[in-house]
């Protein structure tokens, strides 16, 4: 299949403890180098060279995160693009690890008084062992670095290739939904070369708690213009950050420069974030079909564009994308590879409405009256494990917990195919006035396996926007609308759908403290127990809006 054979994984880097190059021997065709890399202010970032033997030059690749870098698992994944004639270069963040420098996260790469991404990537092409051409990988937090390095334009960097990227540290990163998560970014600490940095950078976030120029600063989507290089993107289905993935491939390919618009590929397939791309995701066995292949596909981007190789890789469809459907079952439809211009591609908005007795239906509910309630605690929160989403996964053992509420489809009479974006319409109360509320779409097998397809929260104050803060009066129903996340999947005949509402889901989502006060590092002494209600009636029809290609 065309796909099959010509679509990009990143170089995934399996993370050892940073140590002197002496102490580990590299493989035996790869010559590594401890780089120290000057930027402008005068503060050098640690970097681990890879070289293929011989003086070269040759085209450069390099990647930018704040993990440890070097060791052999970093040695062993760039043999394969070393092998492939490409020096591979290492990078970790300002301040982060032997890097030097303060720890600002992302907004040292950016286009303000420092531009570290420009920096290195300037630094690397003018090197004795360099052509001059270079070109960037890498995904998650490389992802992200990319973006923010393809708006600052260094004119040596000539093509990108990112896996599970991002473009909004606010939205994507450090507020999903508006929802605060200090103990995560606490741990940051251990990444750093001064942990206070990373203390002084929380205090600086919880200082700005909507989006404001603060966080525009660090907001890539603000600058598709000035993105102006072929880039192929890899995305996840089962991966929240799949809204970064496809938006950089529709953001770079209709809105950036002259050498992005037309230049941009994008593959979405069904896996989790990071990791390799293989058929075997979290419960679930896909048809071989479903694996990605990385060697050849990388290679075969990189010769493209840094070598100028006809490869025919300028002439593959611009969006590949899999349709995911029943696992196990013999003849059920979906698993299968779909080509398309652009995407998403055409669907029809279809509601299915929220309903007494869990119920989950086609039309809106005649009753005058309905409500289902639970109970939101951040003292007791419902148990999630974190911190990565549990996708693919059969997600009873949350559903069944005392304060998370189902709403089910009866047994699905034929086949239904969901491709594009998930909205969420929510009519919700609550004795507090500000709760959280979490959202899951399901897969729901006739053996009763619920396997998760997706979920996103939403803090109940930012409803009218990120923008600014509203708080809810106690009581009175408010409505939330927001997007739960893209998908492409058949659920198959007899199969059900099911929709997931809870107000907490700790540790993968850490707990609102629900007393309206402005959010801080610490959790408060006294948080504050609500009533939430979801309504479901002829006025407050709360519902999924799900994208239904016929």
């Amino acid at each position: 299949m065309l796909l099959m054979k010509h679509a990009l994984l990143s170089i995934v880097l399996l993370l050892a403890a940073v140590a002197p190059v002496a102490a580990e021997e590299p493989a035996s065709d790869v010559n590594e180098t401890h780089l120290m890399i000057p930027m402008r202010d005068g503060k050098r970032l640690s970097a681990y060279l890879y070289r293929p033997p011989g003086k070269g030059p040759w085209p450069v690749v390099f990647q930018q995160r704040y993990s440890k870098l070097g060791g052999a698992g970093t040695r062993s994944s760039s043999a394969i693009l070393t092998r492939a004639d490409y020096a591979v270069v290492h990078v970790n963040f300002r301040g982060t690890h032997l890097s030097e420098g303060e720890w600002v996260g992302y907004r040292a790469l950016g286009w303000g008084d420092l531009k570290d991404g420009y920096d290195v990537c300037e630094w690397l092409a003018v090197q004795p062992w360099c052509n001059g051409k270079v070109g960037t990988f890498g995904g998650s937090q490389a992802g992200f670095a990319q973006n923010f390095l393809a708006v600052t334009r260094p004119p040596h960097l000539v093509c990108q290739c990112m896996t599970d990227t991002g473009l909004s540290l606010f939205h994507e990163g450090y507020r999903l939904g508006g929802t605060t998560r200090p103990q995560r970014f606490v741990s940051m600490d251990a990444v750093c070369r001064n942990p206070a940095d990373n203390r002084r950078l929380l205090a600086e976030w919880f200082r700005h708690p909507t989006y404001d120029n603060y966080w525009q600063a660090e907001d890539c989507t603000r600058h598709f213009d000035r993105m102006d290089v072929p880039c192929l993107t890899v995305g996840s289905w089962f991966d929240f950050m799949n809204q970064g993935s496809v938006a950089s491939f529709r953001g770079r390919q209709h809105q950036g420069g002259p050498n992005s618009r037309g230049r941009q590929q994008l593959v979405i397939g069904p896996w989790l974030h990071g990791g390799t791309k293989g058929n075997r995701i979290g419960d679930l066995v896909f048809p071989e079909n479903a694996a990605l292949p990385a060697k050849s596909s990388m290679v075969r981007w990189f010769d493209h564009w840094l070598k100028g190789v006809e490869n025919g890789v300028n002439r593959d469809p611009p969006v590949q994308y899999y349709i995911m459907g029943a696992v196990g079952e013999p003849g059920a439809a979906g698993n299968v590879w779909r080509t398309a211009a652009n995407f998403p591609p055409e669907s029809t908005a279809t509601s299915y409405f929220l309903d007494a007795g869990g119920k989950l239906i086609d039309h809106a509910p005649a009753n005058d009256v309905g409500e289902t309630r639970y109970a939101t605690d951040p003292k007791r929160p419902m148990q999630l494990p974190g911190p990565g989403f549990p996708g693919a996964r059969d997600a009873r053992s949350f559903e069944v917990q005392t304060e998370v509420r189902t709403f089910t489809t009866e047994p699905l009479k034929e086949t239904v195919e969901w491709t594009g974006r998930v909205r969420a319409e929510l009519y919700l109360s609550s004795t507090a006035k500000d709760t959280d509320v979490i959202v899951r779409i399901s897969d729901v097998y006739p053996d009763g396996r619920s396997i998760l397809l997706m979920d996103y929260p939403l803090r109940a104050r930012y409803r009218d926007g990120f923008e600014k803060e509203v708080l809810m009066e106690p009581g009175a129903v408010h409505k939330l609308a927001f997007d739960v996340g893209w998908v492409s999947q058949v659920f198959a005949a007899g199969h059900r759908i099911r929709v997931t509402v809870a107000g907490t889901g700790s540790p993968l989502y850490e707990p609102n403290p629900q007393t309206g006060k402005p959010a801080a590092v610490e959790d408060p002494v006294n948080p504050v127990t609500a009533v939430n209600a979801i309504h479901h009636n002829r006025v407050q029809a709360s519902r999924i809006l799900a994208p239904v290609v016929r």
